[in-house]
């Protein structure tokens, strides 16, 4: 890529992309990238898919102007870190409750002195190249992506000190959960939840950093583009097809 998925929010302050669950497939990287997306972010967190899947989607991204992202499970030093040893341009992770968190996230993510990722270079994410340590671990640490899920009331209540946190470069609202944890499941229009919405995007603003949604369909991207939010996947990679196929086989259906 000739600037990274950072520069790029950097730059332009807005990014698009998609979101996959189910389709983990070889020639997934490529389908997304032929729609002109800025980043795949691929799951771990519900999907129970390994390291192994991860690597080879991240290098089915090699030669694409795609950035790999990955949503590990948890924001424990060995998801995130060999996350990012194994290519991913950036990683997701969920539920972060408070500063501390955010800031042992950001750690495990940035090599010293900012940070404690271990080093191990020419391998994936250095596409197997050698390259003085110094440079490698600049380079690396200028490119990745570090995004904080707000998916908890213990999340929310912390959300101007997880967003202020250095090294976190986006918020993402985790909209269902929040709402599960709110006791409001499902409820996107209730009072509270839209006070919330409001709440982390303003949060994430006075930080200078970017907040970030998933859309399951049109609708949702341009409510939550309103709201403010500028880095966006997609729908999901199953709802999708899912809802295309369905459109079409009605069509089919009263055709008869």
């Amino acid at each position: 890529m000739k600037d990274s998925l950072k520069d790029k929010l950097h730059r332009d302050g807005r990014a698009f992309g998609s979101m996959a669950m189910e389709f983990l497939t070889p020639g997934l990287p490529a389908i997304i990238a032929a729609t002109g997306a800025d980043f795949a972010l691929f799951d771990m967190e519900h999907t129970g898919a390994s390291l192994e899947t991860m690597k080879m989607l991240i290098a089915g991204c090699r030669g694409l102007d795609l950035a790999p992202l990955v949503r590990v499970p948890r924001g424990e030093y060995h998801f995130i870190a060999r996350a990012l040893d194994i290519g991913a341009h950036g990683v997701m992770v969920p539920m972060v409750n408070s500063a501390a968190e955010a800031a042992h996230i950001a750690s495990c993510a940035h090599y010293p002195p900012a940070g404690q990722r271990g080093a191990a270079f020419g391998v994936a994410h250095d596409d197997y190249r050698a390259a003085a340590p110094a440079e490698a671990m600049a380079r690396a640490d200028a490119r990745t992506l570090v995004i904080a899920q707000i998916e908890t009331v213990d999340g929310l209540n912390e959300v101007e000190a997880i967003a202020a946190t250095p090294g976190i470069d986006v918020v993402w609202l985790g909209h269902f959960d929040l709402s599960n944890f709110m006791g409001i499941p499902g409820q996107f229009q209730h009072p509270d939840f839209l006070a919330a919405v409001r709440r982390v995007i303003d949060a994430t603003r006075a930080a200078g950093k970017i907040p970030g949604f998933m859309a399951g369909n049109e609708a949702w991207a341009q409510e939550y583009w309103r709201h403010g939010f500028r880095m966006m996947a997609y729908g999901l990679d199953h709802l999708l097809f899912q809802a295309a196929l369905k459109l079409g086989l009605d069509r089919l259906r009263a055709m008869v």
